[in-house]
């Protein structure tokens, strides 16, 4: 069509170009209907409508809460581990903020804890009626009581969306391996209920009081504790198992953990529990019992596998320990300790 427009110029006939002005007008019609045409074999395609809608939660920052923690606030104390763990202490986090934000994910969390033999009258009462006044509140939570004798626990009165339910072991005749033995019975339950009904679980001792906020902010992955009486001695002073035929066995590790306080996802808890268990039955095989049963089976199992989350000493503090001036809320303390009348 060009060519044709360029030889129009070149006629000096007016006949000729007449003709050659009807033949370009003709091509531009006939390309018109040609172009046209062609569209009809395109695919009809709506590019608005491929385009991903952005709702107002897509539009919205993702902060991780524990980028709103204040690791500065706490000078006098570790706030965060080499692997860049949150170890939480008072001041670090704001409440309410953590509490709003779960509240608006609905998130659940269980409760477990073993009331056996004389544990039960000696503790178990305290333990729920401080677990219902400072433990998560606010949160839907369930109390899962683990006891050989359902008639006794009490009957504590409960907040709504909270629930206490009671399941019965059986006793075994020496109180350590009434302590190991509880792993096998969590990752049992985790198994076949807790893992369908809630994102996370912790599992505590009987024998301590909730004496102030244990909240949202302790929440996490995998949660374990610092032991009150080693957070700040040498690490060659952690009791840690030093026995070589034992599956506890260590040389070293990062901190020495509480196995009073233990949590975290159904998925991460249950592994734990695993752990210690199967490890647990392996020494028993060999004639080997852990120095400190299943917290040195906890231990191990921290040491390779690393906590997402720290919690200080005020969330498993003894109220003997005056020294520790860390400490500024004591959130759970142990109860006084009546090994000799208890245990026998």
């Amino acid at each position: 069509m060009i060519y044709v427009t360029v030889e129009f110029f070149f006629f000096h006939d007016a006949r000729q170009r007449i003709s050659a002005v009807f033949f370009s007008c003709l091509l531009l019609v006939l390309s018109f209907i040609a172009l046209r045409a062609s569209f009809q074999y395109f695919p009809k395609v709506s590019f608005l409508k491929n385009l991903p809608v952005l709702s107002q939660a897509t539009l919205r920052p993702t902060v991780s809460l524990d980028d709103t923690l204040n690791y500065e606030a706490r000078q006098d104390v570790q706030t965060r581990t080499s692997w860049n763990a949150p170890i939480i202490w008072e001041l670090m986090f704001d409440p309410n903020f953590y509490d709003k934000e779960h509240l608006e994910a609905k998130t659940t969390v269980a409760l477990t804890v073993f009331a056996v033999g004389r544990y039960l009258d000696a503790y178990l009462n305290t333990f729920l009626t401080s677990a219902e006044k400072h433990f998560m509140v606010g949160l839907p939570v369930t109390f899962y009581v683990f006891t050989d004798q359902p008639e006794k626990v009490p009957n504590i009165t409960l907040a709504p969306r909270r629930h206490l339910k009671v399941i019965k072991v059986e006793r075994y005749s020496r109180w350590q391996d009434i302590s190991m033995m509880r792993m096998k019975t969590i990752s049992e339950i985790i198994e076949k209920e807790l893992r369908h009904n809630f994102n996370y679980v912790f599992c505590l001792d009987v024998d301590q009081e909730f004496k102030g906020r244990f909240g949202s902010e302790a929440l996490g992955e995998s949660v374990a504790v610092l032991h009150v009486y080693y957070y700040k001695l040498p690490k060659t002073q952690f009791t840690y198992d030093r026995n070589p035929k034992s599956k506890a066995y260590m040389t070293e590790g990062d901190y020495y953990y509480h196995a009073a306080v233990f949590g975290g996802s159904c998925d991460k808890v249950k592994a734990l529990a695993d752990y210690c268990y199967l490890n647990t039955m392996e020494d028993k095989l060999n004639n080997v019992e852990a120095l400190w049963h299943d917290e040195s089976h906890l231990n191990k199992y921290f040491w390779l596998n690393k906590p997402s989350r720290i919690l200080s000493s005020e969330y498993c503090f003894d109220p003997l320990i005056h020294y520790k001036t860390e400490v500024i809320v004591p959130r759970l303390v142990w109860a006084p300790k009546q090994y000799a009348k208890l245990r026998t």
